[in-house]
């Protein structure tokens, strides 16, 4: 997945969903939305702070709402990208411009900014425990070092990490994932570091 540094660049090198995008983006242009990439895709912030983003993907090109479980989706638009595993994030998915309302989406654009300058929002679970899984373990007590290198990241890092892990259903995918992360772990460098601005 390559990573775009201007919102201009990531719509150039969009395959599908060109179109929609382009309409998506004049309509976030028209509000008070500032516009931004983070993780290499369009992002549009209020105060600092994330409200919608919009990006392409095989099937559909779309808009998210990174607080979208607040919106009143009268309508039922949003859906939930990943049900049981996202709290917060929903998305409007677009096959085609003909699909696009752009009062509609004004509306939910409008009520997301409302809601983020009254700092409404979902929190993250945060008090989640770490659980290093088994092959970790094993990989620790074989090398010292990389668990002294583990121990130096944050809680957050070292959760990434311990999911990935865990997060495999085979044990030979989660030993296959533990030698993935062996050399960004002793290299000081986290699993999703990459993404982060």
């Amino acid at each position: 997945m390559k990573y775009y540094k201007t919102v201009d660049e990531y719509i150039l090198n969009t395959e599908n969903g060109k179109e929609i995008l382009i309409i998506l983006r004049e309509i976030l242009k028209g509000t008070e939305l500032k516009e931004t990439i983070k993780w290499g895709s369009p992002v549009y912030t209020v105060n600092g702070k994330n409200v919608v983003g919009i990006g392409a993907f095989k099937s559909y090109a779309g808009i998210w709402f990174f607080q979208g479980a607040l919106l009143k989706n009268e309508e039922g638009v949003l859906v939930n990208a990943q049900e049981g595993t996202t709290k917060a994030l929903r998305q409007w998915r677009f096959s085609d411009v003909n699909e696009i309302d752009e009062k509609l989406v004004l509306k939910y654009v409008n009520e997301a900014i409302e809601n983020q300058k009254k700092g409404k929002e979902i929190k993250a679970d945060r008090k989640k425990t770490l659980v290093i899984p088994d092959e970790l373990k094993e990989a620790f007590l074989k090398n010292k070092e990389l668990e002294i290198a583990f121990n130096e990241f944050t809680t957050g890092k070292k959760r990434e990490f311990a999911d990935y892990i865990s997060q495999a259903k085979q044990e030979a995918t989660r030993l296959k994932r533990v030698e993935k992360i062996r050399p960004l772990i002793l290299k000081n460098i986290g699993l999703n570091d990459k993404y982060r601005k």
